[in-house]
């Protein structure tokens, strides 16, 4: 079978095609057919390390922590799962050298779920990092819901900051199905256009006019939670619109890696900062909102592609090297890798 590896840290060309052996799922496993496997920021930033040239974390690393496939065996104690059903990986990564850009990857039970018949696998993909971590920053709220679906959030405002991204886009469709009204920030008419072909009830333009009058003109109560991407660059417009026991949201550091915060504005209103890794979330987290994830894609959410505000990038997995470079030059949309035929 074909991998794609790396033993060292660098840039996108210490990603190199090998040919391996067809691993066997053992206890507890699960080995996954991948048909596309979806690049993330953090696949990158994991690949760069934090200088290049350093040993990785195994003498050989697959990067890449999401994908969509189809169970291809089964190892012993494994239920729930059959030969065949349609799934996506997440975390495949994490602690692991194996991740999805390769043929087959052999995961633990609890990192694979199955795929609705509603979601194509471009979707499956699409998930793990960005929808996990967008439900993690849905349910952190003070006095909100610990879990998300119809009506969950009804009553409550949701700023997404950065709504064209692959987490913001999440994020936008979990809290419009869930019931709340959506506002989002962008910094162009295209990325406007996304995030509104996401969901978004009303998508401010941080480059044209006053933010925060805006974002007040349709929420006066302010806003309940913040989805926010970069805290540092957007601290004193969240203290201008966030709500009273209001949550701001933080998964990531866009932007500036210091924040300051003027404290007397955020005693007055009772405001919650919650910082969110995934991989540290624990399990249960992980569990909840895979479960919820299912039940939207149910319902026909998380769609993917220009029509859904979140157009897609390909590279066959040769390029792999190609498809790491454009997530880390900024890519809009999702980048994914085609892996294999689908079935």
């Amino acid at each position: 079978m074909r991998a794609i590896v790396y033993s060292q840290t660098g840039e996108p060309s210490v990603l190199h095609l090998v040919e391996r052996d067809l691993p066997e799922p053992g206890r507890g496993e699960v080995r996954v057919k991948v048909v596309v496997s979806g690049v993330n920021p953090t696949d990158w930033k994991a690949r760069a390390g934090e200088r290049p040239g350093r040993p990785a974390a195994f003498p050989e690393v697959v990067p890449n922590q999401d994908g969509a496939g189809v169970v291809d065996a089964l190892g012993t104690g494994v239920t729930g799962l059959e030969v065949g059903d349609r799934v996506w990986v997440l975390l495949a990564a994490h602690g692991r050298p194996s991740g999805t850009a390769q043929d087959y990857t052999v995961q633990p039970a609890e990192r694979v779920v199955r795929l609705p018949d509603a979601a194509s696998l471009d979707v499956g993909a699409s998930l793990g990092v960005p929808a996990v971590t967008a439900h993690r920053a849905l349910t952190v709220a003070d006095g909100g819901p610990a879990r998300l679906g119809p009506g969950a959030l009804s009553g409550r405002t949701v700023l997404v900051a950065g709504g064209a991204g692959a987490v913001g886009h999440a994020a936008i469709q979990l809290a419009r199905w869930s019931g709340a009204r959506v506002v989002s920030t962008v910094s162009g008419p295209r990325k406007a256009a996304l995030a509104t072909a996401a969901g978004a009830h009303h998508v401010v333009n941080y480059r044209e006019g006053d933010t925060a009058d805006a974002i007040r003109s349709v929420a006066p109560d302010g806003v309940d939670v913040v989805v926010e991407v970069s805290p540092a660059r957007n601290a004193g417009l969240n203290a201008s619109v966030v709500a009273n026991h209001g949550t701001v949201a933080v998964y990531a550091t866009d932007g500036g890696g210091e924040l300051t915060l003027d404290v007397r504005t955020h005693f007055a209103l009772n405001v919650r900062y919650q910082f969110l890794l995934l991989y540290t979330v624990g399990g249960d987290a992980v569990a909840a909102a895979a479960e919820d994830i299912t039940r939207a894609l149910e319902d026909g959410e998380l769609g993917v592609g220009e029509a859904a505000g979140l157009p897609i990038t390909r590279f066959p997995l040769e390029r792999a090297a190609d498809a790491h470079a454009a997530v880390e030059a900024g890519t809009v949309g999702k980048v994914l890798i085609d892996v294999n035929p689908a079935p």
